[in-house]
């Protein structure tokens, strides 16, 4: 535990990027290897779910300082993080345990251990356990005991841990572990380690995998190491299209696309087992029976990239519509019957177990092509637009939002499948967005760096002289302009609903968003896709924002 905390203090502290893969590498040579595999679990943005409700640790916040209610709210409005908020206010100013502590169980044993099963006596530094044993004996158990029972061992923790580990602790505890390194550093600083392609650690990384010496062995196996089956690829993304379209040379030199507004995921028949996994490495294979049961035609050792749409009749429906599958683990045959969905095939990334993503993307989609002529619906094919000049696509492009789609997509025909985003060979075209003029009335801090910086905003729009919330946004400004609007929201609150601050409703954003809709969970009755600022309106008076009449006219427009 002691030596993690270091580490992310260490990569914390310095914005090389040469400086942080040389601590991960230091780090995870030197580390126990179930220690390393939790690392590698966290540093990859993977998390814990949530052990203790946020209520409890301000409890006990409370009861273990003695501060005043008021002043705890306030330094955690300073400092926008919870975390660090209990790790400063208790920082040198709680003794050692205590028998006063223990009011909840029985005191010490005459050894000297705890009333509980931690083999680390009272006397003994907590931050010298190992970070799996914290995790594995004393975090995740946490989950089966009683408020009383985890207070009393969180209170044992938080006066025996000095302050870099006691923030690391309620970071674990509160399942918002973030930290100021990149995925892409994680992937160098492993492939540096063991030796290995990048790629091979890319592949490697995803999936599901449960963090354990075994596992972390695996990882930095030589390349010929057998893989788990049901593991995808690291995903091939695509750059926004900000130049013309024709300076991308010949039109002949591209497959182009509709880019459809789904969930990204990729199809697996492995080992005579399906998976779907969506881009966000999450396994949605049985919310998604249809796309499954087809899937299991497939020759084996194929994977497919592709898109979950709702989809009726050839056409797609609208996301919300898919969202109501998404959250379902119960009621699926149902859900499928009312929201049917397909499986939209634009790549093939491996087939008869060969991976083919070094292959051009022209041969690529011609075994997709020939595969895919075997199989039925919910499989189908991306349509190729094939439109001959730059002109002809642009205006099929226009015809975006009556299609219920985003744009074009447009891949390099010569093309690798590569993972990340690189820049040249795949483009989104997307079509241009709505826009809104709407008015400031919440925001609260953002998380990781921006921790302690008012980064989240709520935007609303005006209803018979009242603002109501439409949207929230969370990009478009500039690090200049965050700090001046963090400064003003600091004096300009008027209300707080926990991390929320209520602010003067006076400075109005143009805001952008890719789709409107009715929305019944909605206070405002709409819901918008993708919004985020286009621009701070400093010429524009609140009075001047729009209506909620006028978003209800583009939902008019967004279905004709």
């Amino acid at each position: 535990m002691k030596r993690f905390a270091q580490l992310y203090d260490e990569i914390d502290r310095t914005t090389s990027t040469n400086g942080k893969v040389a601590a991960l590498v230091r780090y995870l040579a030197d580390a126990p290897r179930d220690d390393a595999a939790w690392a590698l679990f966290f540093l990859t943005g993977r998390r814990l779910k949530r052990l203790l409700p946020t209520r409890l640790l301000h409890e006990w916040t409370l009861e273990l300082t003695g501060f005043p209610e008021w002043l705890v709210h306030e330094s955690y409005s300073i400092v926008g993080d919870f975390a660090e908020a209990i790790a400063l206010l208790l920082d040198g100013r709680v003794e050692p345990i205590s028998s006063s502590l223990l009011t909840a169980a029985a005191p010490p044993a005459n050894d000297g251990r705890l009333p509980f099963d931690d083999p680390v006596p009272v006397d003994e530094h907590v931050a010298d356990v190992s970070l799996a044993d914290w995790i594995e004996r004393r975090i995740v158990p946490l989950r089966e005991l009683t408020d009383d029972e985890r207070r009393l061992r969180v209170l044992v923790w938080w006066t025996r841990l000095p302050r870099h580990e006691l923030f690391l602790l309620n970071k674990l505890l509160t399942g918002e572990f973030r930290v100021g390194v990149s995925h892409t550093l994680v992937v160098r600083a492993v492939a540096q380690l063991a030796n290995l392609p990048t790629a091979v650690v890319e592949h490697r990384l995803m999936g599901n995998w449960q963090p354990s010496a075994a596992a972390f062995a695996t990882l930095v196996a030589p390349e010929s190491a057998a893989d788990e089956p049901s593991r995808p690829y690291p995903f091939c993304l695509a750059s926004p299209l900000e130049e013309a379209v024709d300076t991308l040379g010949p039109r002949d030199q591209w497959l182009a696309e509709w880019k459809w507004d789904g969930i990204r995921a990729q199809l697996i028949h492995r080992a005579g087992q399906v998976f779907l996994w969506s881009r966000g490495e999450e396994l949605v294979t049985n919310r998604f029976p249809e796309i499954r049961d087809e899937a299991s035609r497939l020759p084996r050792g194929t994977v497919i990239d592709g898109e979950v749409l709702a989809f009726e009749g050839g056409v797609p429906r609208p996301f919300a519509d898919l969202q109501r599958r998404i959250g379902r683990e119960q009621r699926v045959a149902e859900m499928a019957v009312n929201v049917p969905v397909a499986f939209v095939a634009y790549d093939l990334l491996e087939q008869d177990g060969a991976d083919i993503r070094e292959l051009p993307l022209v041969e690529r989609r011609a075994r997709l092509v020939a595969m895919l002529n075997a199989l039925a619906p919910p499989l189908v094919l991306s349509e190729e637009l094939t439109a001959p000049t730059w002109d002809g696509l642009a205006a099929l492009r226009s015809e975006s939002r009556a299609r219920g789609v985003e744009g074009v997509m447009l891949k390099r025909w010569s093309s690798q499948y590569r993972p990340g985003r690189r820049r040249g060979d795949w483009w989104k075209w997307k079509i241009e967005p709505y826009t809104i003029d709407a008015v400031l009335i919440y925001a609260q801090p953002g998380s990781g760096r921006r921790a302690s910086l008012f980064t989240d905003y709520t935007f609303g729009v005006w209803d018979h002289g009242e603002l109501v919330p439409v949207a929230k946004a969370y990009s478009g400004l500039t690090d200049a302009e965050i700090d001046e609007l963090d400064r003003w929201i600091r004096r300009h609150t008027t209300g707080r609903f926990g991390p929320v601050s209520q602010v003067e409703p006076i400075h109005v954003f143009e805001l952008g968003f890719e789709r409107i809709a009715r929305s019944t969970r909605h206070r405002s009755g709409i819901a918008v896709r993708f919004p985020r600022i286009l621009r701070w309106r400093r010429d524009k008076p609140a009075s001047e924002a729009d209506t909620l009449d006028a978003l209800r006219a583009l939902v008019g427009t967004a279905s004709e």
